[in-house]
């Protein structure tokens, strides 16, 4: 009889956790939600953050409030998620650095587990890179900039948004596979590399595309390959780094939602299909593709896969390359 009765109690605690989970789902979100950055304003994951934070807004009537908390090529933003209570009401924006390349580029000083920290929520978009350089730079193809390189070995510079970025690996990937010495200025972030850049006090970068779309289109910057395998819709005539003489060269980025792990399992499902139902509208498509992107929005499990997929992947580009830590 007493096993009998704690077995009952047992299930009616379970029953009352499975309701209260329900109702916090159900109820979701009654007050602002903040969405942490892990890189400065005016980078590609910020002009993502603030375009589905808009949307959850208007959805949800609660504000979703961006914060930028750059620093260690992404580590420190995606720490502070990761160290967050699990309500649902502190999101990452996260991005291929943090989340897959710096699993191997900074071990064993990651100062979290990506698997076993996070809850994947919905994959965004994916983006490829662009090289581009000054204006003052005489090069226009990508073979231009091998021969001035090795004419002048450990001259060039190439800025990044942070050690550990698909912007860096980018570069050190190229160096690799063009054999040649260039070096390499970390910035917290596009937003202030990409003013060098403009200003020239750095020679080139390998930047996301929707970071540089507007200073190319403008004629700020100048567009010599995109990193892709594929050329991209938003620039149609600007060749890829493989077919201009570095024939296998890939290295895209890809940016989506976590929130931290044990965030109940109704919570990550609502953010999901939220997310997934504005990036699927005509109008997010058409604003994503306009700067490069492209929408994605799919589950929390297919997410998680992909995450330990690239996780796997970056991990073979990052040894083969012998990209280090400044």
């Amino acid at each position: 009889m007493k096993l009998l009765k704690t077995f009952i109690g047992t299930i009616a605690l379970s029953g009352l956790a499975l309701a209260a989970q329900a109702q916090t789902a159900a109820n979701y979100p009654n007050k602002p939600i903040r969405m942490i950055v892990p890189f400065s304003a005016a980078g590609t994951t910020d002009i993502l953050a603030r375009a589905i934070g808009q949307e959850l807004t208007k959805a949800w009537g609660q504000p979703v409030v961006v914060e930028n908390r750059p620093g260690a090529g992404g580590n420190t933003g995606a720490d502070v998620v990761a160290k967050a209570p699990a309500d649902g009401y502190t999101l990452l924006m996260g991005a291929v650095s943090p989340m897959a390349i710096n699993v191997t580029l900074y071990y064993p000083k990651l100062p979290y587990d990506v698997v076993k920290d996070f809850a994947p929520v919905t994959l965004v978009a994916t983006v490829p890179n662009l090289l581009v350089v000054h204006p003052s730079l005489p090069v226009k193809t990508v073979k231009d900039l091998i021969e001035l390189a090795k004419a002048k070995p450990g001259q060039l510079t190439f800025a990044s948004s942070g050690n550990g970025t698909s912007i860096h690996l980018s570069g050190e990937l190229f160096k690799s596979m063009a054999g040649v010495d260039m070096l390499h200025i970390p910035y917290k972030g596009s937003g202030p590399a990409i003013t060098d850049l403009i200003g020239g006090q750095v020679n080139m970068m390998f930047d996301n595309m929707p970071s540089v779309l507007a200073q190319v289109k403008g004629g700020k910057l100048r567009a010599i390959a995109v990193t892709t395998r594929e050329r991209s819709p938003a620039l149609p005539e600007v060749p890829t780094i493989a077919e201009s003489g570095l024939p296998g060269f890939d290295a895209s980025s890809w940016f989506g939602i976590f929130a931290p792990a044990g965030t109940p399992k109704d919570i990550v499902a609502k953010l999901s299909t939220a997310v997934a139902k504005s990036l699927h509208t005509t109008e997010m498509k058409e604003r994503l593709a306009g700067q490069g992107a492209v929408a994605v929005g799919n589950t929390p499990e297919q997410y998680g896969e992909f995450v330990k997929a690239e996780i796997a992947k970056w991990a073979k580009v990052v040894k083969a390359s012998g990209a280090k830590i400044d």
